[in-house]
């Protein structure tokens, strides 16, 4: 007999519960109950996408039909709503940040780790195969990344009176919502981990226009960072929610001994491959890409574009791959939930001194694991 599709619980009914469901239900999976703030808010948005249940979260995490726990709340509610899921012995799929301080994280990365249960932070970008195709010629190579550029901009913070739940949500709001993603795809490309930055945050807009009042802000609606890593590379990035025409720029280039490197997250179809002696575009499909990138992450035919629900769909099907007892590749964890935290510890720090900061490497310590 098959085995039962894996059962779904997904607590926040915005945009990321939507690409939560439709991940879920493209890996075969079920989901099974919606839990948010609003009671009627939250059955409303259950009968919309056919869910049969609208919970509270405290009923959807007891709920015995769930297998796996999704929390795509505001940022100040992950830590508990984590803690709960895995008290619960529940699989836990965190939207980032995981927490939005890294000796949180880190609880949470060893309270799931001791508690035996899958747990994911979905730094999807990992998933397009153009991504994975300059990962997998990177480490063929072995050719040193001396260089690394890029930025991660979009424009839905530009206007004034562009108000959202975010712009009061911890300490930083570009860097820890879409700055860890760009960290977390250059180290995942090239192996590498950033051990060192000077960051500096910067902010469009002093207060933003909320139900008819100005409310003051306190995050940032951009961050410029210059980075040091462990292999002697050297790079730079900017971050911003505010940069007008720019919907989601992700865009990472690093540079080795021999090729460049660059992916577009705007046009993810082609890889930029550069040399001193030509420059190809590298198309994604079957024919092009290498044949364990071709075969585990492109999913449509040559000609036909992925994008980023697709990538949330093979994020999902590792997810629960991983559940099955199955192998995958790089699956990201709450140790890269934890890692992402400490990074953007060492953002604020710098932006508040004015000065290099080193990250904090994974560690153990008693006053986080108390």
């Amino acid at each position: 007999m098959a085995p039962r599709p894996l059962k779904s619980g997904i607590i926040g009914t915005g945009f990321m519960g939507g690409v939560h469901t439709r991940a879920v239900r493209s890996a075969g999976g079920e989901v099974v109950a919606y839990a948010g703030r609003d009671v009627e808010h939250t059955r409303s948005a259950a009968a919309a996408a056919n869910v049969p249940l609208a919970l509270t979260p405290t009923e959807l995490v007891r709920h015995p039909d769930v297998d796996i726990v999704h929390i795509c709340t505001p940022n100040s509610q992950h830590v508990e709503l984590a803690f709960a899921a895995i008290a619960a012995g529940k699989h836990v799929v965190c939207e980032k940040p995981l927490a939005t301080t890294g000796d949180d994280a880190l609880r949470l990365e060893k309270a799931a780790e001791a508690a035996d249960v899958v747990h994911a932070v979905p730094f999807v970008y990992r998933f397009y195969p153009t991504v994975r195709e300059a990962r997998a010629r990177i480490a063929a190579s072995g050719e040193r990344i001396w260089l690394a550029h890029g930025h991660y901009l979009q424009d839905w913070l530009s206007d004034q009176s562009a108000y959202n739940w975010r712009v009061e949500d911890g300490e930083s709001r570009a860097f820890a919502d879409i700055g860890v993603h760009w960290c977390d795809l250059f180290e995942f490309v090239t192996g590498h981990r950033i051990v060192r930055l000077l960051a500096h945050q910067s902010r469009l807009h002093d207060t933003r226009t909320s139900n008819g009042r100005d409310v003051p802000v306190s995050t940032e609606d951009g961050t410029t960072m210059m980075f040091q890593t462990d292999r002697g590379a050297n790079g730079t990035v900017a971050i911003s929610q505010a940069s007008p025409g720019r919907k989601n720029r992700l865009w990472l280039s690093v540079d080795g001994a021999d090729h460049s490197y660059t992916f577009d997250q705007e046009n993810p179809s082609e890889l930029w491959v550069g040399s001193t002696n030509e420059v190809v575009l590298l198309p994604k499909g079957y024919e092009t890409l290498t044949a364990d990138v071709a075969s585990s992450y492109v999913t449509v035919p040559s000609g036909h574009p992925q994008g980023y629900q697709d990538c949330f769909s093979l994020f999902m099907r590792d997810v629960h791959r991983t559940i099955e007892g199955k192998a995958v590749d790089a699956l990201p964890t709450f140790a890269d939930g934890a890692r992402a935290a400490r990074l953007t510890d060492a953002v604020i720090a710098s932006a508040q001194s004015g000065g290099w900061i080193d990250v904090a490497a994974e560690r153990d310590s008693e006053s986080s694991a108390s």
